[in-house]
C-alpha cells in the first residue's frame, strides 16, 4: 500500500517542478549529524508547489515534516516514515519596506540578521550566530541574550494542510516561551515580517561581534548538536542545575554532556539518537532527583529508534 502512495507522490513531485531525495539519511541535514532516512525529501520552491504536494499528502495520507536547516532536531536511527519538506528558491529570499523587513521561511536566520546589519536596522542582533532558518526560529519563538523572535515579528504567512495559503498577526502568532501557533495544527510557515527601528550599522556590527565571541567562547560550536538540550527551567537554568549534578562530561555511547558548556549535548563521532536520548533521560532523571527541577527537552525529536 505504501508503495503505492509513493508512486502516486512521485508522479505529484515531477508535475510540481520540485526536487525528491528517496531515503536520504537526514544525518546529512541536520546539525547533530544524526538521523536514519527519510522515505522521501522533497525541495520545495514555490507556493503553487507546496500548496500541491500538501493537498496531495493528504490525500495519499503521507505524514510528513518541515525540515528546514535541521539545527534543533534530533532524528530517531531508523529514520522517518514519510516525507520531509525543504522550502528553497523564493522561500530563500528577503525584501525590505522601510524598517520592515520580509523574508523567506527557507532563508537562514543569520542571512536575514546580515542583510538587517547592512541597511542599518536594529533589533535583530539577538539572532545572530542563532542557527536555522527564519521559519524555524519563528516556529520555536527562538532568542537569545535578551530578544525572543515575538520582539521583532509582527506577521507571519502560512500554509494550511488545504493548501491554502493564510497568515496571522497579534496573539494569533501565540508566542511563548520556546512556543508559537504553528507548533500545532501542521501549517507551514512561508514568510515572516520583521519590524526593526534605524540604528547604527557600526554599532550594529559591534553588537553583533560581541554577541558572536561570548558565544563562540561559552558554547560547542565545534562539535555537532541541537544547540541547548533543555528549555531554561521556571527558576535557575539548566546549564547550572547540570553542572551542579556533576553530570558535566557524561557520556553515553558518542553523545556526551558537553565539557564547555553543560546545556549543550554533543555528538562526539558516531552517536546515535539512542544514545542522545538515554543520557538526555540521565540528566533530567538525576537533575529532577537532586534538585527537585524537571528539565524540559528543548530539542525536537522525530522518527523511530
Amino acid at each position: 500500500m505504501d508503495a503505492l502512495k509513493y508512486e502516486e507522490l512521485d508522479r505529484l513531485v515531477s508535475e510540481l517542478d520540485c526536487e525528491s531525495l528517496r531515503d536520504e539519511p537526514l544525518s546529512k541535514h541536520t546539525n547533530f549529524k544524526i538521523g536514519g532516512p527519510a522515505a522521501r525529501l522533497i525541495t520545495v520552491f514555490n507556493d503553487r508547489a507546496l500548496s500541491g504536494i500538501l493537498r496531495g499528502l493528504a490525500h495519499i495520507e503521507l505524514p510528513y515534516f518541515v525540515l528546514g536547516r535541521g539545527s534543533n532536531l534530533l532524528v530517531g536511527d531508523k529514520g522517518y516514515p514519510g516525507v520531509a519538506l525543504k522550502l528553497e528558491f523564493t522561500y530563500g529570499g528577503i525584501m525590505q519596506d522601510g524598517v520592515t523587513l520580509y523574508a523567506g521561511a527557507g532563508m537562514s536566520l543569520n542571512g536575514a540578521c546580515a542583510y538587517a546589519k547592512e541597511e542599518s536596522l536594529t533589533g535583530l542582533e539577538f539572532a545572530w550566530q542563532i542557527p536555522g532558518s527564519v521559519g524555524g526560529a519563528v516556529y520555536m519563538n527562538a532568542g537569545a541574550y535578551g530578544g525572543e523572535m515575538k520582539d521583532v515579528i509582527t506577521r507571519v504567512w502560512y500554509m494550511d494542510t488545504e493548501g491554502r495559503l493564510l497568515d496571522a498577526t497579534g496573539d494569533e502568532l501565540g508566542f511563548g516561551y520556546r512556543r508559537s501557533a504553528f507548533m500545532e495544527g501542521g501549517r507551514i510557515i512561508t514568510q515572516a515580517e520583521f519590524k526593526l527601528a534605524p540604528g547604527n550599522k557600526e554599532e550594529i556590527a559591534a553588537k553583533m561581534k560581541e554577541l558572536k565571541d561570548r558565544r563562540l567562547e561559552k558554547q560547542p560550536y565545534d562539535m555537532p548538536s541541537a544547540g541547548s538540550t533543555f528549555k531554561r527551567p521556571k527558576t535557575g537554568y539548566a546549564a547550572a542545575l547540570i553542572e551542579q549534578c556533576g553530570l558535566k562530561g557524561r557520556r553515553v555511547g558518542g553523545a556526551q554532556v558537553s565539557e564547555k558548556h553543560a546545556g549543550f549535548i554533543v555528538n562526539t563521532g558516531g552517536a546515535t539518537c539512542k544514545d542522545v536520548l538515554e543520557l538526555m533521560e540521565i540528566v533530567r532523571e538525576t537533575v529532577l532527583k537532586e534538585t527537585g527541577t524537571e528539565l524540559e527537552p528543548e530539542v525536537r525529536v522525530i522518527g523511530e529508534n
